[in-house]
């Protein structure tokens, strides 16, 4: 890109925003079931549920949140959901200290969290499509990608060292600060940011809230592109609790080999974000898009393999290396097109709907494939995730599409 891929001092201050709060979630990477099984000595059945109810009922929290955030200004909105996640987790290290700290706290937190991560993302993307020309948005997406691969390969091992010395807790306090640092990072990006596209209607009206999905089912490039994602990462995310219990429990791993099995390959997340977008330069968007998003769905079935010992070890870093590398690549690309195919007056909802689709649909197929674990054992569940996700090539775009058109801008006064 000209000038050294500079991208000016206000993206410095939303990226560096982006690394605190990155950094200080993977931090406290499995916090919340720790101090549910350690502190609250809490079962199995209640462990799932932080993470399966507390985000569904959390994404369905965030609906209405979309659209409401359309016709806000985004950096406030920003700033205002780093200090809700500030704010809802020192309430944990505060009910530890009084003694007063329960379950129930636990689970509301975590449903405020995600409510918050979703209204987040949907801002984030309207704000930086305002923030920067389109050109420029890949190279934004991609070092975004580099920045959280980063913060996963030095963040849970740093956590997991805070964790042994100092308890569970102290990283949800590290995790709180981050969303505070972001906070101060992006009020400090400064700036005149245009004004919302659209006027605010005077009441929110219940067809609104479903605009979000409508738009996206509507046009035939996003369509099936969101099918694609939300099934894929979906699938990805549900097969996770199963490979820790076949690898830490059948297949005898130890806790550190587990770890070093997803922590390694993340180095192939920030290699494959940094060839983005010297490969879309090279051969187009589209047939990147389409050959990343076909060799990343074939991988996960090579985990249905793993068997004891190094060799074992060595193919689950092999699959999740291979899987991570072209996700690396994938990510930037399908982001940067979606944000390219969605009107500057849309976006808000648009991405809200997205991660709504997606929280939900991965806390549905986690409590499936759970279900599924139990019946058919593991391994079988496993394999079946990793055929399923052998089609979902079939969901991707077919043809490449041009950015959408925007709607030309009101006149000032008819704003005033």
């Amino acid at each position: 890109m000209r000038s050294g891929h500079r991208l000016g001092r206000r993206f410095g201050w939303l990226w560096g925003a982006y690394g605190a709060s990155a950094l200080g979630t993977w931090l406290a990477f499995g916090a919340f079931p720790l101090i549910a099984i350690q502190v609250l000595r809490s079962g199995p059945a209640e462990v799932a549920a932080l993470s399966s109810v507390g985000a569904a009922v959390g994404a369905a929290v965030a609906v209405p949140l979309g659209p409401w955030v359309e016709f806000r200004h985004k950096r406030p909105v920003l700033i205002a959901m780093d200090l809700v996640r500030f704010a809802a987790l020192l309430t944990i290290p505060a009910a530890f200290a009084l003694g007063v700290l329960t379950f129930v706290q636990l689970l509301l937190v975590s449903v405020v969290v995600a409510a918050a991560d979703i209204t987040f993302r949907a801002a984030s993307g309207a704000y930086l499509k305002t923030l920067l020309p389109a050109e420029d948005l890949l190279v934004a997406n991609a070092r975004f990608e580099s920045t959280a691969w980063t913060t996963t390969i030095i963040g849970p091992p740093l956590g997991g060292a805070a964790i042994g010395l100092l308890g569970p807790v102290a990283t949800v306090v590290a995790d709180a600060v981050s969303y505070l640092l972001s906070a101060l990072g992006i009020r400090a990006t400064g700036g005149h940011e245009p004004p919302p596209g659209r006027a605010r209607p005077a009441r929110m009206r219940a067809r609104d809230l479903l605009g979000g999905w409508r738009y996206i089912l509507a046009d035939r490039a996003l369509r099936p592109l969101f099918f694609n994602t939300a099934l894929f990462n979906a699938l990805v995310m549900a097969v996770q609790p199963l490979l820790a219990v076949l690898m830490l429990g059948r297949l005898g791993f130890a806790p550190w080999q587990y770890g070093l099995a997803f922590a390694a390959p993340s180095i192939g997340g920030l290699l494959g974000s940094r060839l983005a977008r010297p490969l879309v330069t090279r051969f187009g968007q589209h047939q990147v898009l389409i050959a990343t998003g076909a060799l990343r769905a074939l991988w996960p079935v090579g985990l249905a393999f793993v068997e004891p010992g190094t060799g074992g070890l060595l193919l689950v870093i092999g699959v999740e290396l291979g899987l991570i590398f072209c996700c690396g690549i994938f990510n930037p690309v399908y982001t940067t097109y979606r944000l390219e195919r969605t009107a500057n007056d849309r976006v808000a909802r648009t991405l809200s709907a997205w991660a709504v689709t997606a929280k939900a649909s991965t806390a549905l197929l986690t409590a499936l494939w759970g279900v599924l674990g139990g019946l058919l054992g593991p391994r079988t569940a496993i394999g079946l995730a990793g055929v399923l996700l052998l089609a979902t090539p079939l969901l991707l775009p077919r043809r490449a599409a041009a950015p959408v058109r925007e709607p030309e801008a009101e006149p000032a006064a008819s704003r005033t």
